[in-house]
């Protein structure tokens, strides 16, 4: 669930579109970051989608075919996010996001075909939490799909950026098994990490089709992978460590907006000691109260998935963070299930995990504990919160 990943095509569409220099896109783009809205729904508005394929109705999901790119659509991310402990008791948290976005629906016309010119735009948002020290890291790139810059590919699957990429590289006929190389490095930071599963994709929504609001149309295609063995090299300046634990993968594509009273959301990703996971995304409205669309999905260790609605889930800030850059963050929170006898406590692992990127957002690894049905249960995961500081200051 990755809202302002959207907003982040939607703000470099004039950066990426002309086929000029690479100096003059970076002049450009630089240039498109100062004016970013501080509206989400300003920036993802409805007027271009309809020339897009909208997504109406459940579809048959395909693996390994659909962790692959969907062009036709306007727009769709790989994310990963994880937790991961150093060999030397060191505590990282990380999300590397690839986003693709369409320019236009249809491909170039006769004469007009270059090996500059393209219809995608893929852009980059690389985060290392070190709880350690206290630090957090953030690195943002961006590429037209042309001349081998960025692109994906399925069968197998290979997705990048520059040198960041996420690369299947699973001998295996098993299609609800993946293993894939993720890597990206820059300046003083980056990440080297094999992630694997045995577990199958988890469908959200209605079999994969979650509505964010009552209008047609305005919806993706979304499933996760909610447990991934995560192990690898992780770099901080001139220090690498080896690294172990857990990772998240959400994919979704679509050609949707914000409906026009909607704000933002607070997204959960949470992994439970018991080999359970929740995921939860409540949507803002602008007054501040809870749209009826909020879901999510429980997904337990040993039994079926189990689709959330925003009646199912009670969630309560404990504690809030003032951005440095302006904006107020919920950043501690309650969150109870009471058909699932869950009652969970999430804070942070530390505060200051916005990202200041083309639309400045907060998002971080966190902790959480608490009961199920009586039972002592502690967790990891990941929290976004989107739509409280979008403009740069």
């Amino acid at each position: 669930m990755s809202l302002p990943r959207v907003l982040c095509f939607l703000a470099c569409i004039i950066a990426v579109a002309a086929c000029g220099s690479d100096q003059q896109q970076s002049e450009k783009f630089a240039a498109s970051s100062d004016v970013v809205s501080s509206r989400l729904s300003e920036l993802l508005g409805n007027d271009d989608r309809a020339a897009f394929p909208l997504v109406l109705e459940a579809r048959t999901f395909r693996f390994p075919e659909d962790h692959g790119a969907h062009p036709e659509y306007r727009n769709e991310w790989w994310y990963l996010t994880g937790n991961l402990d150093s060999s030397a008791g060191r505590r990282y948290g990380y999300e590397l996001t690839l986003f693709r976005f369409a320019l236009t629906p249809s491909t170039a016309t006769a004469g007009q075909i270059s090996n500059w010119r393209s219809r995608q735009v893929y852009i980059g948002h690389l985060a290392l939490t070190d709880a350690a020290r206290g630090e957090f890291h953030v690195a943002q790139r961006y590429s037209r799909d042309a001349l081998g810059l960025a692109g994906a590919t399925d069968n197998p699957l290979r997705v990048w950026l520059d040198d960041w990429s996420i690369v299947d590289v699973g001998a295996t006929n098993d299609t609800d098994r993946l293993r894939w190389k993720v890597s990206a490095m820059h300046d003083d930071f980056g990440i080297r990490l094999d992630v694997e599963t045995a577990t199958p994709p988890v469908l959200h929504g209605d079999r994969g089709l979650s509505r964010k609001s009552a209008e047609a149309g305005n919806a993706s295609y979304y499933y996760s992978m909610p447990r991934l063995e995560t192990s690898g090299e992780i770099r901080v300046g001139s220090t690498m460590e080896r690294v172990s634990g857990l990772s998240w993968l959400d994919r979704e594509w679509g050609s949707s907006a914000l409906a026009a009273n909607q704000q933002g959301w607070d997204w959960f990703a949470l992994q439970l000691g018991d080999g359970s996971s929740l995921m939860f995304y409540r949507l803002r409205r602008n007054d501040g109260s809870v749209d009826p669309m909020s879901a999510g999905t429980w997904m337990p260790a040993s039994a079926d998935p189990l689709p959330l609605t925003a009646r199912d889930v009670d969630l309560d800030v404990r504690r809030y963070w003032d951005s440095p850059h302006g904006g107020r963050y919920p950043l501690a929170w309650r969150m109870r299930i009471a058909k699932l006898g869950l009652d969970l406590e999430i804070d942070p692992v530390i505060d200051a995990q916005e990202l200041l990127a083309t639309v400045r957002y907060w998002e971080g690894a966190v902790d959480t504990q608490g009961d199920i049905r009586g039972t002592r249960i502690q967790g990891r995961g990941y929290v976004e919160l989107t739509g409280y500081g979008d403009r740069r200051e």
